[in-house]
Order: structure tokens, then sequence, then C-alpha cells
């Protein structure tokens, strides 16, 4: 696999394909994302899910909501994963490449014949859908999700505005990574303009359970410092979920905390389930953290991707310490002197 983070030469054009295509779809639209969802992938189901219901379209949203999301979901929006398909349904796959069956959630799209279109903004996505827009140079999908409801011309309201600034403000480290960019700036202000609640999504993200804290103290004693402290990499498995009274839900943010080490250029976080692991990637300083994924199998964006490899721990962490070393060997050598 490789990628393509350029900008999208057609983008408007392609926006309003993927609004035409859902304008024009007389039946059910399920609205899909990734699995583990954060706040990027909720805020474009959200977001374009109650856009299409403005114009009276039929939309279903199944989506597992983390808890800690769950304060800017209303009820009966978001429904319980689909085992079977609706009758003339249309997919829309928001955050995540249509092409990666095994990461979208809420539904088993190899079993799906129909329409589907894609908005996302990962440079390793396929870009093959019947309608869809995929653009890397945008840091939050929900940048994209803004332009097609606009294109689908509905009255923007804050109950459209918050969802899609609360993708923005977490894809984003809170308007804080080198992926922003002037038209970011735009976007959130055309959003608070219309009303989104950022002081209120601001408070109710800062919120942790006291499990989150519990299970930290069992991961900091994992902690590894690598290549003279150039790699910071700590571990979780449900031994320590245990000990802890936490859920995996608790492990997500973990890896942004591990990037603020000093010296440190990558962070990597590692989910060990036993038979395979997740492992999550957040990288600076000119290392790509979408070239050591890809070379696991997974992918991303430059600074923030991650993989999953089906074997045990033991197995995964030599290819895991190759990947990285490969990276650092690349970084090293377009290093000018």
């Amino acid at each position: 696999m490789s990628a393509l983070n350029s900008s999208s030469l057609h983008y408007p054009q392609e926006v309003a394909a993927v609004a035409a295509c859902l304008q024009n779809h007389q039946g059910p639209i399920v609205v899909l994302a990734h699995e583990n969802p954060d706040g990027d992938a909720l805020g474009s189901v959200l977001g374009l899910s109650r856009a299409l219901r403005a114009i009276g379209k039929s939309v279903i949203a199944p989506m597992e909501v983390p808890h800690y999301l769950r304060f800017v979901v209303e009820p009966g929006e978001i429904v319980s994963p689909l085992s079977e398909w609706p009758t003339d349904a249309l997919v829309a796959v928001l955050d995540v490449d249509n092409n990666d069956p095994a990461r979208v959630a809420g539904a088993d799209l190899t079993t799906f014949s129909g329409t589907v279109v894609n908005v996302d903004h990962h440079g390793t996505n396929l870009r093959r859908a019947d309608a869809g827009v995929v653009d890397p140079s945008r840091p939050a999908a929900t940048m994209i999700v803004a332009d097609v409801i606009d294109a689908l011309g509905v009255p923007w309201t804050e109950a459209l505005a918050t969802p899609l600034m609360l993708g923005l403000n977490t894809d984003t480290g809170n308007f804080a990574f080198e992926s922003v960019t002037p038209e970011t700036f735009e976007c959130a202000a055309r959003l608070r303009a219309h009303g989104a609640r950022i002081g209120w999504l601001t408070e109710q993200l800062r919120q942790k359970p006291r499990s989150y804290f519990l299970l930290l103290q069992e991961v900091l004693g994992t902690l590894e410092f690598l290549w003279d402290g150039q790699v910071v990499l700590a571990r979780v498995d449900d031994v320590m979920l245990a000990r802890a009274g936490a859920s995996w839900e608790d492990v997500e943010s973990y890896v942004g905390l591990l990037r603020n080490a000093e010296g440190s250029r990558l962070a990597v976080m590692i989910k060990d389930f036993g038979d395979r692991v997740k492992v999550s990637l957040r990288s600076s300083g000119g290392l790509s953290a979408q070239n050591i994924a890809v070379a696991l199998g997974g992918g991303g964006h430059v600074p923030a991707a991650g993989a999953t490899l089906s074997e045990s721990y033991v197995e995964a962490r030599c290819k895991i310490n190759q990947a990285i070393t490969a990276e650092l060997l690349r970084a090293s050598s377009s290093t000018p002197a």
C-alpha cells in the first residue's frame, strides 16, 4: 500500500458529486465510520446524519459510541450495529476508506452490493467508491462533511455545527498540530458563527473517569525510551485493564500523552489482546507514523497512524522494531548535512 497525501485536484466537483448522490437517493441512507470511533468519526456521522434528516432523508447511523463521546449524541439518532442491510440502501462511509471493510464498523460492508459514497482524509485511501471525496490536506473529515452539507443546501444550525467542531477540535489537537492550515481556522470560524459550542465540547472532553488514571498508572510502568529517547513506547493488556477496573476505551488518548515526552519523535502505544496487537503511532520531527503503519499493514496520516497485527505481542514486537528502525534510518538519510 502507498499513500497519496496531497490535496484533491478536483475537490469541488467531488464534493458536488457526493452531495448529488446523497440528494438523489430515494431509499434509506446508512452512515458508517471506522472501528473505535473518535471525535472526527462521530462528529462526521452526526453532522451528515442530521443534515440528511433535515432534508427528509431516512437515515440509519449504526455505531458503538465510546463513553467519553456520548454527551454529544441525542436519544435515538445512533443505533446498534446492523445485522442485515435495509432494502434499497445507500451507504455513506466517513473518515475511513470504504475499501478497508475490516476497519469499517456498524455493518458488514463485504455483504453490501449497493451504492457507496466515501468521505475521508487519509492518504492511504484507495479512492474507489461510486462517489467520493478524499482530501488528506484537510486535517479532519468533518471539514469535508461541512462542505458536503453546504452542497446539499441544508440551513446551518448549532446542532449541525457542534459535532463538526468536535471532529475539528479532536483531530487537530485543539488546533495545535502542524496539519492545521488557514482553511482549518476558516472552517472553525464558520462553525462557530453557526453556533458550535466549543467551550462546552472542551469541558466535556476534559472529563476523565477514575479508571483512566488507575490504568495510566499501570501503563506508565511499561514505559520504554528507545533509540536514545527518540521513541517512547508503552503497552497495555487485559491483566492491566482488570487491575484498574478499566476498559480498552480508556487507552485511546494515552498515545497523545506519550508524544509529549521531551526529546521524542515517535510515540508508540501497543494494545496487546493476546492473539493480536493494535499499534497506535504519533510522530514529529521528520518521522512518518504513516510509513511505519503501512510497513505493518496499516495506514493513516503522516503524524498519526496505526496498524493491527494478527500475532502475539512477542512476534509483533520484532516487526514493530524493524519498521521503526527503517523509518529512523530513512529520516536520517534524508536529513541535510
